[in-house]
């Protein structure tokens, strides 16, 4: 039986504390298996993450947008099936990063750590529909402290890999389309 092993490892991005994850995975002609999460190889890395409080598992079919939402958590995010394509925006107005966007294309064995106040939010692009991961340190409540900005906010720059009908609520929700653009978030953030 031959065996091959990819070594967990990360890569820092252009927003503070944002780090993409490629977890060990090890592959033989019976499948893989993917470290999903390790403690010891997050602290050896240097990153803080856990103990989850929470977990959620969403299933989003083909061009589907969720986020951008920041809230007072620090999350995990991966798929456990299909791909997304994830974006990342610092609304986080005390950051050195303030105003940075990131995007990742996840596919099994990615992760996205990403830091409290940072803007997650991702597309499905596989064919069949995705389930995207969140790892959550804190239990998500009504009226938690957070933001959210529109993810068609054109001064993000983000190119959307499938094109958004900005009238379809099954691809786009009326909450995400009619959120605040990131300059009125770091405005409204800016004078509280």
């Amino acid at each position: 039986m031959s065996v091959r092993i990819d070594d967990f490892r990360t890569e820092t991005t252009a927003i503070d504390g944002l780090v993409v994850i490629r977890v060990k995975q090890i592959h033989d002609e019976r499948g893989t298996i993917r470290e999903f999460f390790r403690a010891s190889a997050m602290a050896e890395a240097g990153l803080h993450a856990g103990p989850w409080q929470q977990l959620n598992l969403t299933e989003t079919s083909h061009g589907a947008v969720r986020g951008l939402h920041g809230e007072a958590m620090t999350k995990l995010v991966s798929v456990v099936r299909g791909t997304v394509f994830g974006a990342y925006v610092d609304a986080r107005p005390e950051s050195p990063t303030v105003g940075a966007v990131v995007t990742v294309p996840i596919e099994l064995g990615v992760q996205v750590l990403v830091p409290r106040g940072v803007l997650n939010g991702f597309q499905s692009t596989s064919a069949e529909p995705s389930q995207y991961l969140y790892c959550f340190d804190q239990e998500w409540r009504p009226g938690m402290a957070g933001v959210g900005v529109t993810p068609v906010d054109p001064s993000l720059g983000i190119t959307w890999p499938v094109p958004i009908d900005l009238g379809d609520r099954a691809q786009l929700s009326a909450k995400d389309h009619d959120a605040p653009t990131l300059e009125q978030v770091l405005e409204q953030l800016r004078q509280s």
